[in-house]
């Protein structure tokens, strides 16, 4: 396994509910246990006398009381992932759990009440001295502040968290993430597949789902002790099925074994849902997803459509922007050709469906329209072309869709600017 798969897979980790509490749990089972060193020094000479029922009634109350705030902590942050998932999109999921302040609120209310848990046992079996009393007690007063402190600013957090511009904004941070990452690595450090030789032996796989990372040191280095070259044919992002070739690979064609393509494949780490980190296309699709959520009828919310356009149009002049001297990599995978991302399908998963859903919405017509004109302004002329090919589809549609004149001269109107740009 390559250190970039490693790092793929630990940043999962921050979707995982029980990791942070964990590591929060063995903190404080190691800090009620380690006060007792301090018995061990002169510490004992200078600190006054904590009495063992003032330590006990100490953490009496914090083991009765972190429990039930546990508990309460996680009724609100279950609200909350419901929240998320019911008026944006399930997609949304993964960043709402992977919310920073409530995995850490959370935490530390279990940590506490373990620590208070663990310190009593301690206590009562006389395993402290007089200075590991004073230590204890120092840490019940920091455990003290730290929940208080945790729990003003956790409070704070849930409120927000779940709500509908919350999720947007995180989306869109995630996507701007991804989006940046691409941008300085357009071919994930490899050569572009358009120098790449046309053909070779395809790679196949017998698994189904989402390719959520390619490990290129993997592939660099099975193309350099093979002598061999190898073309990626699906991005992270990809749905790969058996018969779908994942890459093909040019060279000694009797080197290309059953074991080499078994061990191509296992580069390719597939699961069953796709992942905001190196799949940019993903967070325009959830964006997406949120904008005709809130286009439907039941919902019939087109600000938060026309919101959404907005921050399409951020993501896309963050991405648009040219490489400066400082940013411009080297390649570093030369064996291995990897296509870039295509403006067109970055551009339908980021406005299909509210040119679709909102065709009959004048506001969401005018919206787009000014939308792509915006864009055909950046300085890039492929974006400023597929700019303008889904600027006359978003027109055709709201000619079928809505039935008033002066709405449709409207939108044409933006739409002869857009084009004429």
């Amino acid at each position: 396994m390559t250190n970039s798969r490693i790092e793929f897979l630990i940043r999962r980790l921050r979707e995982r509910l029980w990791v942070k509490p964990l590591g929060y749990c063995v903190l404080a089972v190691a800090g009620a246990l380690l006060a007792h060193a301090a018995d061990f020094t002169q510490l004992s000479s200078f600190v006054p006398e904590i009495a063992t029922e003032t330590l006990e009634t100490l953490l009496s109350i914090i083991s009765n009381t972190m429990l039930a705030v546990a508990t309460f902590a996680v009724a609100s942050m279950i609200s909350a992932y419901a929240s998320a998932s019911g008026s944006a999109t399930p997609r949304a999921f993964a960043l709402v759990v992977a919310d920073d302040m409530s995995q850490t609120a959370l935490s530390s209310f279990i940590g506490a009440f373990i620590f208070s848990i663990v310190a009593t046992i301690a206590l009562t079996t006389g395993y402290y001295g007089k200075a590991g009393h004073f230590v204890l007690f120092l840490l019940v007063l920091l455990t003290f502040a730290v929940v208080i402190l945790t729990f003003v600013r956790w409070v704070d957090s849930i409120a927000r968290l779940g709500r509908l511009g919350t999720t947007i904004k995180t989306v869109e941070v995630a996507a701007t993430e991804a989006l940046e990452r691409r941008r300085l690595w357009p071919t994930l450090g490899g050569r572009s597949a358009s120098e790449a030789v046309d053909g070779g032996v395809p790679v196949l796989t017998d698994k189904i789902g989402y390719i959520q990372h390619i490990e290129m040191e993997a592939l660099q280095s099975i193309a350099e002790n093979k002598g061999l070259k190898i073309t990626v044919a699906s991005l992270p992002g990809s749905f790969v099925s058996p018969g779908k070739p994942i890459a093909f690979v040019n060279g000694d064609q009797d080197a290309v074994d059953a074991d080499l393509k078994a061990e191509l494949v296992e580069a390719f780490l597939i699961k069953d849902e796709r992942s905001y980190d190196e799949d940019p296309r993903f967070g325009l699709i959830v964006l997406s997803e949120i904008a005709a959520r809130a286009l439907s009828p039941g919902v019939n919310d087109p600000g938060t459509a026309i919101a959404i356009v907005g921050t399409l149009v951020r993501l896309f002049a963050g991405w648009a922007r040219p490489l400066s001297d400082d940013e411009t990599k080297s390649i570093q995978f030369d064996k291995v050709y990897v296509p870039e991302l295509s403006p067109d399908e970055m551009f339908g998963d980021a406005f299909t469906a509210i040119s679709r859903d909102g065709a009959q919405t004048v506001e969401v017509g005018v919206r787009l329209q000014k939308a792509f004109l915006a864009l055909t302004q950046l300085g890039d002329a492929t974006l400023a072309k597929v700019a303008k090919d889904h600027s006359e589809t978003a027109l055709l549609r709201a000619e079928t869709a809505l039935t008033l004149n002066a709405d449709i001269e409207k939108v044409k109107d933006l739409a002869a600017k857009v084009k004429n740009a």
